[in-house]
């Protein structure tokens, strides 16, 4: 059940892993975004934000994650929220330090990727991974309808480098592997 966390400038992108694998990082990062509200992502965010003096920012649909259990599922992981308000409500296009954040609900009403433009570089969180499958849309609030709209969505970007949610990341091919997951959601 680990979550990838991907550095990026002055961004971590996730919050799931402990905060002492980020506190090498402490005086450099200024934003935490939240790819999505399931507990897997936002376990230490509390505790990594005071450690960094950062402020999170989740999409404004799954900001409730932070604070109820039936949206984080922090229960399945035996845990409760993280308990916190949001500093930053993002919205589809807005850009968090040169990151453009691409609106893809499906996996959850809020399930966000940011796209690096000038590298092809894509966070996808739990939407898409590096093996061309996608996120489940089985969880209250998914979609697989939304899901497959997403999929489309991205399959229109240039993207090179994938760097999933979940799994390894993949530093070229990612185009590849949205195409891939697009077809398979249309088989379903």
């Amino acid at each position: 059940m680990f979550a990838n966390a991907y550095i990026t400038g002055s961004v971590l992108v996730d919050a799931g892993v402990l905060p002492m694998a980020v506190e090498p990082f402490r005086d450099e990062i200024e934003v935490i975004v939240l790819s999505h509200g399931h507990h897997d992502h936002t376990a230490h965010v509390r505790e990594i934000a005071h450690m960094c003096n950062a402020q999170v920012a989740i999409h404004e649909a799954d900001a409730p994650a932070l604070i109820d259990e039936s949206y984080s599922l922090s229960s399945h992981f035996g845990a409760r929220p993280p308990g916190i308000l949001p500093d930053l409500l993002l919205r589809d296009g807005d850009l968090v330090e040169g990151l453009r954040v691409v609106h893809t609900p499906g996996h959850t009403p809020g399930s966000c990727c940011l796209h690096d433009e000038a590298t092809g570089d894509l966070i996808s969180g739990d939407t898409v991974f590096s093996d061309g499958c996608f996120g489940r849309y089985d969880f209250p609030g998914g979609s697989l309808e939304a899901l497959a709209r997403s999929l489309d969505r991205l399959a229109a970007l240039e993207v090179h480098g994938i760097y999933p949610g979940h799994g390894f990341p993949a530093e070229e091919g990612g185009d590849r592997q949205i195409r891939a997951a697009r077809e398979l959601i249309r088989r379903l």
